[in-house]
């Protein structure tokens, strides 16, 4: 979570660039920001809560800033809580992207010499660092303390003298340089994209230290020299606008058919690599979070039914008691929009170091799980800014179920499959009544205080994602059901009035699931079908074609588009929605 930037160049407009940067780094937190320009040997700040302002704001014209977009962990959501923090002399600030661990028992002797103003850890961080600056020099001081911290941080420090320092233990950070040689930092490479020639990705337990115009990188524990490998820029015509569309997420969705054809024109032998390597693997395990944990489910699925591969799909944050019967042997899949999420990367270095293989399928380039992989594969769908992902999960589950109609030896069935599917998303979508009965329905549900959504086989992971999107854009509850067991608990909820989705397919648990539609039509419940079916006991039906092996991914897209129009009936900040970030880079 959070995002850090700076800048030092040719261009006397550091606030505006580093401004610029937040905005296309704010899907990582948006609960407040800050600005640090250098003018005239002194740092100038400007910080507030609630979104980054669209346009520039009173500070200075400077060469060199740096910059914060903030999440909330520590502390709440104020200005003196906002980032980038200062230390008590004035000499340098610093912001930080993650969680400082063990801070506590550095504040309790801290605060004995030093005056807080915040509740952050990061704070802790900066007086730590002027602490230590007293006895040594000011990079040795901000070296050794971050050897010293716990937890996954990245951190970006000005000073008074022109310095820019930045430190990566887990959370990402990126270097850039333009064709003029300004420097550029970030924490992504999309951020940076069209303003420079070369990137940099930093790893873990490397220190930039930018001072008199030169950059160097070195190693935090040792405080050995580097080399740096940058390397050219390919993402400089990467677009992040709305192009029209009133909101990024409904822009997303209509990306849907694009992100499904980018999934079967990539070279078939790098499915037939990934073959290999599920056929040797003794266990395979599938892992993700939130929305991604989702579609590391439905892969698994897909391995399971059609490639008959012993596949576990696991939670990320709840996966550690795993580790100890992972093995030499063994294979993790892990799909990720961002490739940066804490609790997965943390089950990946811990897994690779038991011998188990690792192929991964991000979606950001540079990313520290790619770089981690044995086998990293790029789902190129794309830049994805709305908080609410939708067209990379419909990525992901739909390489996950080529790779599985690959491993059963029918790429070209899965081909010709998705094919059809991204067809037939893209006829929907572009139907005006597709989105009046979504939009009808949408207003019905507005004010319900409960949604269920039941299904079974494929379309199980379909309604724990929708209300994955139901929660994020409208704030109401919902609640997702395997159809088989409505009867064991969930039934008594069913009453009056009570809406029900059903995503369903004309498939072989067809039959399963209109049982379960009877058994709360009896109870007064409202029945609402999502599918290739049409029948006269639901209530209210969205119909949408498809060929039975596809229908999960194609039902998911009427579904993100329910959600959607919800959260803009309800007058929601669809993009960003309260209280969460796209990429979770703390545990």
């Amino acid at each position: 979570m959070c995002g850090i930037y700076g800048y030092f160049g040719t261009k006397n407009s550091a606030s505006d660039i580093c401004l610029t940067g937040l905005r296309r780094l704010d899907y990582r937190g948006y609960d407040s920001w800050g600005v640090a320009v250098l003018d005239k040997g002194k740092i100038i700040l400007e910080k507030s809560v609630g979104k980054i302002p669209a346009d520039s704001i009173d500070l200075p014209h400077a060469t060199t800033g740096i910059g914060h977009t903030r999440w909330a962990t520590h502390g709440s959501v104020t200005t003196q809580n906002a980032h980038p923090h200062f230390s008590s002399d004035k000499k340098f600030v610093l912001a930080q992207n993650g969680i400082f661990e063990d801070f506590l028992k550095y504040k309790t002797i801290l605060q004995k010499k030093y005056k807080f103003v915040s509740e952050t850890d990061t704070e802790v961080l900066t007086y730590l660092i002027e602490e230590s600056a007293k006895k040594l020099p000011f990079f040795t001081a901000v070296r050794k303390t971050f050897l010293k911290i716990k937890g996954r941080n990245t951190v970006i420090i000005l000073t008074t003298a022109g310095q820019i320092i930045a430190a990566r233990n887990g959370s990402p950070l990126v270097i850039g340089i333009s064709e003029n040689n300004d420097i550029y930092f970030s924490s992504d490479t999309l951020s940076i994209a069209p303003f420079v020639a070369k990137i940099l990705v930093v790893d873990n337990g490397q220190i930039v230290n930018f001072e008199n115009k030169k950059l160097t990188l070195i190693e935090v524990a040792t405080g050995k020299i580097l080399v740096p490998h940058f390397v050219k820029n390919n993402l400089e015509h990467s677009r992040v606008d709305k192009e029209g569309y009133p909101h990024f997420m409904i822009k997303e969705i209509f990306e849907n058919p694009m992100a499904i054809t980018r999934v079967f024109d990539r070279p078939k032998k790098e499915y037939d690599t990934l073959v290999k390597v599920i056929k040797k693997a003794k266990n395979v395990y599938v892992i993700g979070s939130g929305t991604a944990g989702v579609a590391a489910a439905q892969i698994a699925f897909y391995l399971r039914s059609i490639a008959k591969i012993r596949a576990i799909s696991l939670v990320g944050a709840e996966s550690v008691d795993y580790l100890s019967i992972f093995s030499k042997g063994d294979l993790l899949i892990a799909p990720s929009q961002s490739g940066e999420t804490a609790d997965v990367l943390e089950i990946i270095e811990k897994s690779k170091k038991l011998g188990v293989k690792v192929i991964t399928y991000v979606n950001m380039p540079g990313s520290m799980m790619s770089r981690l992989s044995d086998y990293p594969i790029m789902a190129a769908a794309g830049p994805e800014i709305s908080v609410c992902s939708t067209k990379i999960f419909v990525s992901q589950i739909s390489w996950g179920y080529l790779l599985a109609k690959t491993v059963a030896g029918q790429y070209a069935d899965g081909v010709k499959d998705l094919t059809v599917t991204a067809n037939t998303i893209k006829k929907y979508l572009s139907q005006d009544s597709s989105h009046r009965i979504i939009k009808k329905l949408a207003n019905h549900l507005k004010n319900k205080s409960h949604i269920f959504l039941l299904a079974k086989g494929q379309n199980m992971q379909v309604i724990n994602e929708t209300v994955v999107k139901i929660i994020e854009e409208s704030y109401l509850h919902a609640h997702a059901i395997a159809a088989g067991d409505l009867k064991h608990y969930a039934i008594t909820l069913m009453e009056k009035g009570v809406p029900v989705i059903f995503a369903i397919s004309d498939d072989a648990v067809k039959n399963d699931v209109l049982n379960a539609v009877y058994q709360i039509k009896a109870r007064g419940a409202e029945a609402i079908c999502v599918g290739n079916i049409k029948d006269s006991l639901f209530d209210h039906t969205v119909f949408i074609p498809s060929i039975s092996s596809t229908s999960a991914i194609t039902n998911i897209v009427p579904l993100q588009l329910l959600a959607y129009y919800i959260g803009v009936a309800l007058g929601n900040d669809i993009d960003k929605p309260r209280h969460i970030a796209k990429s979770v880079t703390v545990k």
